[in-house]
């Protein structure tokens, strides 16, 4: 049985009802981390990113959002506790992104393609040598901007997954390729492009070379 990959893109600017039910059903740790930012849009975006994963995983769990507890990895990937389904979270300008799978590992991550970045200049640094090739290659910086972000989202995807460091894996090519091996910790990863609004990129990962199926759901419904 293939496994599925349940993916939502989720905008910060929910309506004002949403994004109370997002603070409401957040624990105590959660509250505090958001009064700590300084400014109301980053709060904003805190609020509703670790509401609505609650919200999205305890309905598939059947059961209380404020309820779900979520202990740290190694490298601090966050590890959905004692329930049997992995999730991931991540968030990028206006929009957030949250996954889950029942059988394996998962990974996501969602990023606002920025044409400001020197994203030749970082590749270079970063990427493995074809890879650098392929960003600097762009016909202009808008161009050079979505192809960096197509490559770190897979990047970022498969470090999610495996709950590795980026800097570790950053080498490890993933351009065109279903199956990566990560750095750290070594080992397989299938990984793939999910569709996103103009000016983002997206991408999800599951740990194991096994095909998956991912589904695109919305929320709030």
């Amino acid at each position: 049985m293939t496994d599925r990959v349940g993916v939502w893109i989720i905008t910060v600017d929910v309506p004002p009802a949403i994004a109370q039910r997002c603070e409401k059903v957040l624990d105590g740790g959660e509250r505090a981390r958001a009064a700590a930012f300084l400014t109301g849009r980053d709060r904003q975006r805190f609020i509703v990113a670790h509401g609505a994963l609650r919200i999205v995983v305890a309905s598939e769990l059947g059961t209380r959002p404020a309820a779900l507890r979520w202990t740290l990895g190694p490298h601090g990937k966050p590890e959905l506790a004692g329930l049997g389904l992995h999730t991931s979270l991540s968030h990028s300008g206006d929009l957030i992104a949250v996954a889950t799978s029942a059988g394996r590992q998962v990974g996501v991550d969602i990023q606002h393609v920025d044409p400001g970045l020197d994203t030749a200049g970082l590749s270079g640094r970063f990427f493995p040598p074809d890879e650098f090739q392929y960003v600097a290659a762009g016909e202009d910086a808008s161009v050079r901007a979505d192809r960096f972000a197509h490559l770190w989202v897979r990047k970022e995807a498969v470090v999610k997954a495996s709950g590795g460091r980026i800097w570790a894996n950053l080498n490890v090519a993933v351009r065109e390729r279903a199956v990566v091996t990560s750095a750290e910790p070594g080992q397989p990863h299938r990984v793939a492009d999910v569709a996103a609004p103009c000016g983002f990129r997206c991408a999800v990962a599951l740990t194991g070379a096994a095909p998956f199926v991912t589904k695109a759901l919305n929320w709030p419904g």
